[in-house]
């Protein structure tokens, strides 16, 4: 067991990024989210491989606090993190008739005061789930589901660590965010070798490079540095165990408004610069959609459906973007776009239908060619300050 001050409920992750709407499986068969009832709130479990979605209330004893954190697990069931008596403690929580059915799995305690803890990203396959538990000079990564007898120690990695992007389909290599010595840096976490770390992204000496997103099947990698505009994080992409350089496209950079990708086409086997990459966009006009792949010269931004549970959705293989939404007509719904597989050719400077200029299509580059990625962590990461697509 383990204690971890119980932080207030929060808008944003510990990286500062916002927190999404509801939390999906990496399969994209379920999802899981806190939904108001009323004055409270309560879990929810919401099933998104079928022919229509549908949400099942997950209630338990009593309501549940703001911070409370939820996640979707392979079988259906939903894990929730509840803050008790200075513990985090963990349940699996299923539906069973009219109540909720819940199976303790253990608690976590942190003893060193201003430590916190919260969920990693779904893990690939769904069985297990992890969190993070952040102290002044280490960071604790946790089984906290799927283990054999409880909440499990898994690593102690030197450093405050933030973000979590898995890099293969078993769980196994975790990269993360660390800072250390005033700088942070994307590492990679091996689970299996004793929370192993090794260097995954390094732009500059003296700069700051995230991982954000990752996709296992392309090895297509969104991150965020400080290192082509020394005082901006901008976002770029790179490939998992290329050679090739990071880029920074100008049209990832919009104006007053804070950009974070969401998720990935998948099965885009050794072609990361044809992967469609959603983007949650927050501006003074609130928040919407935008869509880009590598290889274009522009991001496409489309108007959010009514009720869309913000920074959420997932791609098909086929290029469709799924949005899960929640309005008091539709309290269980996805909005389904379909994104044009070859970008026009020319784009003109009209405003969108949210105000926000849509910049120009820039000259024809050749897109970089495809990389097989290697099974090894990218080491060093030069950049391209020139590329502009």
């Amino acid at each position: 067991m383990t204690a971890c001050a119980i932080e207030p409920a929060a808008t944003e992750e510990d990286d500062g990024a916002p927190r999404p709407g509801c939390t999906i499986t990496a399969d994209g068969a379920y999802a899981a989210r806190l939904a108001r009832a009323g004055d409270s709130w309560l879990p929810e479990r919401w099933t998104l491989d079928g022919p229509e979605p549908y949400a099942v209330p997950l209630p338990g004893s009593q309501p549940e606090e703001p911070g409370t954190e939820v996640q979707p697990m392979r079988d259906g069931r939903v894990l929730i993190r509840r803050a008790v008596a200075g513990r985090h403690v963990f349940s699996l929580l299923y539906p069973t008739g009219p109540d909720t059915g819940e199976l303790p799995l253990g608690s976590v305690e942190c003893p060193d005061e201003g430590t916190r803890l919260r969920l990693l990203p779904p893990a690939p396959g769904g069985r297990r789930a992890y969190a993070l538990a952040v102290g002044a000079r280490s960071t604790a990564v946790w089984l906290v589901a799927g283990g054999d007898f409880g909440p499990e120690h898994l690593a102690e990695v030197p450093g405050r660590c933030s973000g979590g992007a898995w890099l293969d389909r078993t769980g196994r290599m975790l990269a993360l965010d660390r800072e250390l010595g005033g700088r942070t840096k994307a590492v990679v976490v091996d689970l299996e070798r004793g929370g192993e770390v090794s260097p995954l992204l390094q732009i500059a000496a003296d700069s700051d490079d995230r991982v954000l997103l990752a996709d296992v099947d392309s090895g297509l990698l969104l991150i965020r540095s400080d290192a082509p505009s020394p005082g901006e994080h901008r976002l770029g992409w790179g490939v998992l165990g290329s050679a090739l350089p990071v880029r920074f496209p100008e049209c990832l950079r919009v104006a007053a408004c804070a950009v974070t990708p969401f998720a990935i086409q998948p099965e885009q086997v050794l072609t990361p610069e044809s992967c469609a990459v959603a983007l949650r966009i927050d501006g003074p006009l609130g928040s919407w959609v935008g869509v880009w792949r590598p290889a274009e010269r522009r991001m496409h931004h489309l108007p959010a459906p009514e009720g869309w549970l913000t920074g959420t959705g997932l791609w098909t293989p086929g290029g469709v973007l799924r949005l899960p939404y929640a309005t008091e007509a539709a309290p269980c719904a996805v909005a389904e776009v379909q994104i044009p597989a070859v970008p026009p050719r020319a784009l003109g400077p009209g405003p969108t239908a949210l105000g926000t200029p849509v910049p120009r299509e820039l000259p024809e580059e050749e897109p970089p060619q495809p990389v097989t990625p290697r099974p090894v962590p990218l080491q060093q990461a030069p950049q391209a300050r020139h590329v502009t697509n």
